[in-house]
């Protein structure tokens, strides 16, 4: 008798990494794999790494560990930005036996016969010139949402980052592809598609092997807020210097597309932009953030930002942490800076050193809280409409408006991937949103 083998996956990193993950998981499936939890003993547990910080390399071991007291016999495998960047790095780990590069992840069943361990890892890896081609991916974690990948790899060139050694040069999927994955997202149910890659703004480029756009990033809101059956669309994260008005003006009036903007900074310093050769100064993110607030007064914004990056001193640092104390943001996401091989950034003079770095990070956070608890009470009293998760929390359920503020009321079931009209009417001591109901949706 035939035992059907069994798969567990484990994600790191961005939500890029987790449509991915989905993808090979489907693969998977079709060779007759059943999926199951990491937490559960399987046959093989693939491992989709991520290499933006450090703490996500340092990760992986712990994971791999946790795989090998699962099933000490389990036949182990590495992919994504990590296995491209160290693949004999990750290969030379206790354990591991199979390690695929960024042109090599999709066909990963093709690697796999016979499933018993390796005495060595096994390296398959590329030269990132060779990823130069485009594999479509969504994923779906659960009934509610889903991350749909539109484009992939980047050619900016920003001092301390390694995404485009990882991922290759900047390339998107075909607008048909993109419309057919969104209209099958909707007919299994799910309510929300996020749309993601590594610099979704460059969209069009490289869409049918070519450098130059066949479509633009505006041109792709405009063809996925007429596919039927989806009822919310948000952007994940845009450069500043590719978000424009005719985009933002576009969600302020479109059907599916929500008002939340993620829009990466980095530093509020023109001096470290220039050091990080970002493509923009801070005055045109200031532009940014003013033309979403004035035609969309409670929009969301979140922003990434990069604490102790080389030269950043304590004045540059300040001047930093004015400037984001002073815009009209919502919350930001920090990220402490961490010396990654063959950048730029990693040979720069003006080292800060870790302590201070954490400190920094920490203020950060905290204007983070505080931006966040103003943007929410700034929305109590408001009508809005929430959609419902899957999962019960300590007694609660928990979702979020379509402006991105996170409420809770009591465990329902029936609420699961529902949208309500809710009226909003105060914030709990932990910083969650109660709200009245107003009228179910859908």
């Amino acid at each position: 008798m035939n035992v059907t083998k069994k798969v567990a996956f484990y994600t790191l990193g961005c939500k890029l990494n987790f449509s991915e993950t989905s993808t090979i998981a489907r693969n998977f499936n079709d060779e007759g794999f059943d999926r199951v939890d990491f937490k559960e003993k399987a046959d093989i547990y693939v491992i989709n790494t991520c290499s933006v910080t450090e703490n996500a390399d340092k990760r992986f071991k712990t994971i791999v560990k946790q795989a090998q007291k699962s099933n000490p016999d389990a036949f182990v495998a590495a992919v994504g930005c990590y296995a491209q960047l160290k693949p004999q790095e990750l290969a030379d780990v206790h354990g591991v036996d199979l390690v695929l590069g960024a042109t090599e992840k999709f066909k990963i069943t093709d690697y796999i016969n016979d499933l018993s361990k390796n005495d060595f890892g096994e390296v398959h890896s590329c030269e990132i010139e060779e990823a130069d081609f485009y594999v479509g991916s969504y994923s779906i974690g659960d009934r509610t949402r889903a991350f749909l990948k539109v484009q992939d790899g980047c050619d900016y060139k920003c001092t301390y980052c390694t995404i485009p050694l990882a991922r290759g040069i900047s390339r998107s999927d075909e607008l048909l592809n993109v419309l057919k994955n969104a209209k099958e997202i909707s007919e299994k149910g799910i309510k929300e598609i996020v749309l993601t890659g590594v610099n979704i703004g460059d969209y069009g480029k490289g869409e049918f092997g070519n450098k130059k756009h066949e479509h633009t990033f505006y041109e792709l809101v405009q063809a996925l807020d007429e596919v039927e059956g989806i009822e919310r669309l948000r952007i994940s994260s845009i450069e500043p210097n590719l978000l424009k008005n005719e985009t933002i003006d576009f969600v302020s009036k479109s059907r599916t597309f929500v008002p939340h903007f993620h829009i990466p900074l980095q530093s509020g310093s023109n001096e470290i932009l220039k050091l990080m050769r970002r493509r923009y100064m801070k005055e045109l993110y200031v532009d940014r953030v003013n033309r979403i607030k004035q035609v969309m007064p409670h929009a969301c914004i979140g922003v990434d930002v990069i604490v102790g990056f080389p030269g950043e001193t304590d004045e540059l640092f300040l001047e930093s942490y004015n400037f984001l104390n002073e815009l009209d943001i919502s919350y930001l996401h920090v990220f402490t800076y961490s010396e990654r091989d063959n950048t730029v950034a990693a040979t720069m003079d003006g080292e800060v050193p870790k302590n201070v770095r954490a400190k920094r990070s920490k203020m950060l956070r905290g204007l983070s809280v505080k931006k966040r608890r103003a943007y929410y009470e700034s929305q109590i009293g408001s009508s809005r409409t929430v959609l419902f998760e899957s999962e019960n929390k300590e007694g609660y359920i928990h979702g979020f408006t379509e402006n991105y503020v996170k409420v809770k009321a009591p465990w329902n079931p029936e609420l699961v991937n529902t949208l309500q009209e809710v009226m909003l009417t105060k914030i709990d001591d932990d910083g969650i949103v109660r709200f009245d109901f107003i009228k179910e949706l859908v």
